[in-house]
C-alpha cells in the first residue's frame, strides 16, 4: 500500500470524527454522553497531529517525533464507561441511541481501515497505523458498551408511567 496515500486517507478519517464528536457534544441529550463526546473531539486532534507528523516525515518535510500523540485509549474507554454507568438514566439517554450507535460504526470502519492498510505496509508506517488501529478500535469497544448498556436499561424500563 502505498504509504502516503494510506496517510492522506487517515488524515481525512480523523478530520472527519473530529467533527462528528465535536457536532454530535452540543446536540447530545445527555450530559455523560456530551462529555464522551467532547473528550473524544479532543483525542481526535491529537489524532490529527499524529497522522499529519507521520505525513510530513513521509513527504520529507520534518523528522515526525515517534510519540507526537501520548494517551492510554483503555484508560480512558474504562473511565468513561464507569462515568456513564454513575449517571445514566435511561429516558435521558434514549435520544442519543442512534448517535452512539453511528459513532460504534464509525470508530469499527476506521479500525479495519487502519488493520488491513498495516498488513499492506512496513516499517513506521505499519506500526503508526497499527496504533492508530487500537485507538479506533477502543473508542469502537466504548460506544458499543455504552450503547448496549442504554438499550438494556430502555428494555427493562417499565412502559406507560
Amino acid at each position: 500500500m502505498d504509504e502516503k496515500k494510506a496517510l492522506e486517507y487517515a488524515l481525512q478519517r480523523e478530520k472527519e470524527g473530529h467533527r462528528f464528536f465535536s457536532q454530535h457534544a452540543q446536540a447530545a441529550q445527555h450530559a455523560a454522553v456530551k462529555a464522551v463526546f467532547e473528550r473524544l473531539a479532543k483525542e481526535e486532534e491529537g489524532h490529527i497531529r499524529y497522522v499529519q507528523n507521520l505525513l510530513d516525515r513521509c513527504c520529507g518535510k520534518q523528522a515526525a517525533k515517534e510519540d507526537a500523540v501520548q494517551h492510554d485509549a483503555g484508560f480512558f474507554s474504562q473511565r468513561a464507561a464507569s462515568e456513564m454507568i454513575e449517571q445514566t438514566t435511561a429516558q435521558a439517554m434514549v435520544p442519543d441511541l442512534p448517535v452512539l450507535r453511528m459513532a460504534f460504526l464509525i470508530e469499527r470502519d476506521l479500525q479495519e481501515f487502519y488493520t488491513a492498510a498495516a498488513k499492506q505496509s512496513s516499517g513506521a508506517a505499519k506500526k503508526a497505523l497499527e496504533k492508530l488501529a487500537a485507538w479506533e478500535g477502543e473508542h469502537a469497544r466504548l460506544f458499543q458498551s455504552l450503547h448496549d448498556q442504554i438499550m438494556k436499561e430502555y428494555a427493562g424500563m417499565a412502559w406507560g408511567g
